[in-house]
């Protein structure tokens, strides 16, 4: 799923080097955690959050085809480069 992610993400990012991440499962439930510098968080939540939205209804389909559950969450990574 995290690769799956990462090639999604990379396409709507500046520079994919400075997103994090970061997967858990528990119980047949993922949660995928995107860390991202405070100026990459717009692009990847876009306009009244279509991006966002569209990435987790993209990644749905492989979570479904494995019988599991997927949360996508954003969170601002405060490591400056």
């Amino acid at each position: 799923m995290k690769k799956i992610l990462t090639f999604i993400i990379s396409g709507v990012v500046d520079d994919p080097k400075q997103i994090e991440i970061d997967e858990e499962e528990n119980n047949g439930f993922i949660t995928l955690t995107i860390k991202a510098p405070q100026d990459q968080m717009g692009r990847l939540i876009g306009k009244q959050g279509k991006i966002i939205r569209s990435i987790r209804n993209v990644m749905k389909i492989p979570a479904i085809k494995q019988n599991k559950r997927i949360n996508i969450t954003l969170s601002e990574n405060s490591s400056t480069n």
